[in-house]
């Protein structure tokens, strides 16, 4: 019986992952924003955090956990889009806002996860092409999954038993993507109109293809940073 920790469960591709692993007869435990979960499982687990409150998620998750004697794999799914916008008009404290829950919530994960000497056999980070592509409006967003990916990186030098990989889903119809294409301006941002008008999967069909990357990832290096949509 296999053993996950996802971040973000609520809703998109961090809870179709969930359902589909509970439906292949894993424990599971989720971590969300919202108070209640939205998934009634008996081999679910939920914990209600906020990732911007970074200063209570090692506490809270070392309790969480201290019944799990080991994970398979630790999916970071959980992300912040920011606003859409020129990085010129982009405060700091935007940025800063979105590098928390994308990249310092993480940190402090794997850190707990290191420090709870549970042992991690994979960790897969949920990434974008926006790391790479650089599109405009994406600022924010871009830059904290540019940092992850290297975060990712950083520490598949130290846990040499743990894969650790980072990796772009495509375009899932989740909450943040819906809010890109209903509400971004295509014209001024035209990276809008290209996910209006390209495949957007479902999260369940995500989640499936997801699940069968996640055996594939293992035959690259530890902390690579993978597209689904150009894996082999």
């Amino acid at each position: 019986m296999k053993t996950l920790f996802i971040t973000g469960t609520n809703s998109g591709i961090g809870k179709a992952l969930a359902e589909a692993y509970l439906k292949r007869g894993a424990v599971v435990y989720g971590l969300g924003k919202k108070e209640q979960s939205v998934i009634e499982h008996e081999r679910f687990h939920y914990l209600s955090h906020d990732l911007q409150a970074i200063e209570t998620i090692s506490p809270k998750l070392s309790k969480f956990l201290r019944e799990a004697v080991s994970i398979d794999i630790a999916i970071l799914n959980a992300g912040l889009l920011g606003e859409i916008k020129e990085m010129q008009y982009t405060p700091l404290y935007e940025i800063e806002t979105v590098m928390q829950v994308n990249v310092w919530a993480n940190k402090v994960i794997i850190d707990t996860l290191i420090d709870l000497q549970i042992p991690v056999a994979q960790i897969i980070g949920i990434s974008s092409g926006a790391a790479v592509n650089a599109s405009k409006g994406w600022g924010s967003y871009s830059l904290s999954k540019s940092a992850l990916n290297m975060l990712l990186k950083l520490y598949s030098r130290e846990m040499e038993n743990t894969h650790i990989t980072a990796l772009a889903p495509g375009v899932v119809d989740t909450p943040m993507v819906r809010h890109i294409t209903e509400t971004v301006d295509a014209i001024r941002y035209p990276s809008a109109q290209r996910l209006k008008n390209g495949p957007i999967l479902h999260p369940e069909d995500a989640a499936r293809r997801l699940i069968e990357a996640f055996e594939k990832v293992k035959q690259y290096e530890s902390g690579s940073f993978l597209d689904v949509r150009t894996m082999d």
